[in-house]
């Protein structure tokens, strides 16, 4: 029998009757006023914070509160199953942990604490090439648990393509190339406290320690580290890139490739066309662009025109079991939850990230079954219902 993660619940009822309750609450919308109160305004404005007023943010969350589940009845769902098949990898369920940079910011065990809680609870981890960890140590870390590496494809070639030979020989299995950041957006919160952690060495983990990297230095990192600071700022991002370009990561990566940041239809289409893999629709959470459609909005358009050509992830505003069964309504196959995971993080470690990880599947598997599903490929547009807005 698969496992049912729902059980969750009663672990937690049962722990109850020796007076124990869980450390951080189980509603995961709470996690973020919790992390606000903890820890400084510049790692959790960084973490939470969004481009300009925060509007796609906001529309984020209103796509997915917009639509409503309609339960069926009487249908058997005693024996479920989340497991699903993404990217050629059988998984327990159909939830990644989304890149998240700079995690140090958050708690000092940073990514390694993330992917040995990926790791625990069977969930694939995808590394921000902007951590504060070196690649291979997270990867030594999270043992044999599935791993994918997220890209910033830096303007340098040989720095990306040494990035690609660390990754492949670490053992990460898929590439996430991020798109939607070739600058950096206008985020109030970052600089109303003038915090860019990266002008701190903080997230560049990645970079100091590449033979790539330090060979454009003049001095060793250790030597000079407000040059390197500098390099890396100058290299991080490159606004000249087009369509064509990915053939150069084809050509470096010889896994699954999945563009992150997709939102347009024609996108969908474009990177199908240049042999990648899959997409995730997504916005950054709001992080980039100021007034974008909400990326719930987006996905049924990016399905249709990936039709079976690609797989079809999303992130960007999930916080709940039913945000994770709306996405797969909608015609995701997985999604990726980040700033939850993070906030758990930074409230408790390892053991916090582990907690939100299992406080979203319980939620899921409970949704999938109260709304009359044993499996998580079964839901679709007709479980939906889109609220009239005035």
């Amino acid at each position: 029998m698969a496992q049912h993660w729902a059980d969750f619940q009663y672990e937690i009822y049962l722990n109850g009757m020796t007076g124990a309750v869980p450390r951080l609450p189980t509603d995961l919308t709470r996690l973020e006023k919790l992390t606000e109160r903890r820890l400084g305004p510049g790692p959790v404005g960084y973490v939470a914070g969004s481009a300009g007023s925060g509007s796609t943010a906001l529309a984020n969350r209103a796509a997915l509160d917009r639509r409503r589940i309609v339960p069926r009845m009487l249908r058997d769902v005693h024996d479920r199953d989340l497991s699903v098949r993404i990217l050629g990898r059988e998984l327990p369920a159909p939830l990644a942990l989304a890149p998240v940079g700079v995690l140090s910011i958050m708690h000092p065990d940073a990514e390694p604490a993330a992917a040995r809680a990926a790791a625990a609870q069977g969930v694939p981890y995808i590394l921000s090439s902007a951590s504060s960890t070196p690649l291979e140590e997270v990867a030594e870390a999270m043992g044999e648990g599935e791993r994918w590496f997220q890209l910033y494809w830096a303007k340098d070639r040989e720095v990306t393509r040494s990035f690609l030979r660390r990754a492949k020989a670490a053992g990460y299995t898929a590439l996430f190339v991020t798109l939607d950041t070739p600058l950096l957006a206008w985020r109030p919160r970052d600089l109303d406290q003038a915090y860019l952690p990266f002008l701190h060495g903080v997230g560049t983990a990645n970079y100091f320690t590449d033979p790539a990297f330090q060979a454009g230095l003049v001095k060793p990192v250790h030597e000079d580290p407000n040059a390197a600071v500098m390099h890396f700022v100058g290299m991080f991002a490159d606004p000249a890139k087009t369509w064509p370009n990915l053939a150069f990561l084809r050509e470096n990566w010889d896994g699954p490739i999945v563009l992150k940041g997709v939102l347009h239809p024609e996108d969908a289409l474009l990177a199908a066309e240049a042999g990648m893999d899959g997409v995730v629709v997504s916005n950054h959470g709001g992080r980039q662009l100021a007034g974008s459609i909400a990326a719930a909005d987006a996905l049924p358009r990016v399905v249709e025109a990936a039709g079976d050509r690609l797989t079809v992830l999303f992130d960007s505003g999930i916080r709940t079991g039913d945000d994770i069964f709306k996405a797969l309504a909608l015609g995701a196959q997985a999604v990726l939850v980040g700033r939850p995971y993070a906030y758990g993080l930074g409230l408790d470690g390892q053991a916090g990230v582990e907690h939100v990880i299992r406080c979203l599947l319980a939620e899921l598997d409970l949704t999938l079954a109260l709304s009359g599903h044993a499996r998580p490929t079964t839901p679709g547009p007709g479980d939906l219902v889109e609220e009239m807005t005035a």
